[in-house]
């Protein structure tokens, strides 16, 4: 069980490692030596910012869950080994093979760590899932806020759906909050560091891994972490299948997402990042209530977010459309 004092003091030392750590780093000049970000045509920001927000985030919240006796020792080592993987990413560059076999690898790692929870099928869905989960939530850190707030609101969600018969977990979770919250210090608008690529796809795969994990222990439905990272998944997700079916290489970087296109449009980057956290709270909260609903009540409310989700793409793309026009007429 996660006593009281437990729950506090692990994700207390977990925000101020992040703070002490990365204002060292800035306020010393060494975040740029490490990894910087240099914008670039695919780019929202215009000046060079470090990036090396993940490097302190996560370890900061796994070295601190590894103290609760009952951590997933295997989900923690498979996190930082994508955490080191990725930060060589963000300062040398790897080839696409690399990083793709590297996710592949984690994601059957712990899946097979599952076993014989999973059957056949249901370990081949789960890692294609997991490898998912890893790339939507890189995809999706383009701008100030963006991917720290999700990772406060998502796993904040889990942590506090969680049954105490999952301690690890749990402080895990509220591990990355806190974590998450000493980096927004730095990286909401006007952002001083980046996530990169050592934050963002660790916490991919460990939004996937607990979601899985909580699934596999009756903690929750299926649908569950989906609806709670849903600001996430659905702009991916329907923004890879559109570029999938242009015949696009949607492998390689753009800013054709839904939240790049708003800010191409005219939205700060505080404006999108104070809507998406609205987003993100709303998902979260729903997610919580609907839980334990009758069947049908939970598939009636699932409806209900796939239409304002719908309904929200369209405007963008209605507006996109007409601002693509207006910008061909100026010209």
């Amino acid at each position: 069980m996660t006593g009281p004092m437990e729950a506090f003091w692990m994700p207390a030392i977990a925000l101020i490692l992040t703070l002490v750590v990365l204002h060292l780093l800035l306020d010393r000049g060494w975040a740029g030596r490490l990894a910087m970000d240099k914008p670039n045509a695919r780019s929202l920001h215009t000046s060079p910012v470090p990036r090396v927000g993940g490097l302190v985030l996560v370890p900061a919240a796994l070295v601190v869950s590894l103290l609760s006796p009952q951590s997933d020792g295997l989900m923690l080592a498979i996190a930082a080994g994508l955490c080191a993987i990725s930060f060589v990413d963000d300062r040398w560059g790897l080839p696409i093979v690399l990083r793709l076999s590297s996710h592949a690898l984690a994601a059957i790692a712990l899946c097979s760590g599952l076993q014989p929870s999973l059957s056949p099928l249901a370990f081949g869905f789960a890692v294609i899932a997991l490898v998912w989960a890893i790339n939507l939530y890189n995809f999706m850190d383009g701008t100030d806020g963006l991917a720290g707030g999700m990772a406060l609101f998502g796993f904040a969600v889990l942590g506090w759906a969680m049954p105490n018969v999952m301690p690890g977990l749990v402080n895990l979770s509220f591990c990355l909050v806190a974590a998450a919250i000493g980096f927004l210090v730095f990286n909401f608008f006007p952002a001083r560091v980046f996530m990169g690529d050592a934050g963002a796809v660790p916490l991919g795969f460990l939004a996937g891994a607990v979601g899985l994990t909580g699934w596999l222990q009756h903690a929750w439905p299926i649908w569950f972490p989906l609806l709670v990272f849903s600001p996430f998944v659905v702009d991916a997700s329907a923004t890879l299948l559109k570029r999938m079916l242009r015949g696009e290489r949607f492998w390689q970087a753009h800013r054709d997402h839904y939240y790049q296109r708003l800010v191409r449009m005219g939205w700060s980057h505080r404006r999108l990042a104070l809507g998406e956290y609205a987003l993100m709270a709303g998902a979260g909260v729903s997610a919580l209530l609907i839980r334990d609903l009758d069947v049908v009540l939970q598939w009636t409310a699932l409806a209900a977010w796939a239409v304002i989700y719908l309904a929200a793409m369209a405007a963008v793309d209605r507006r996109w459309k007409r601002f693509l026009v207006d910008g061909q007429a100026l010209k």
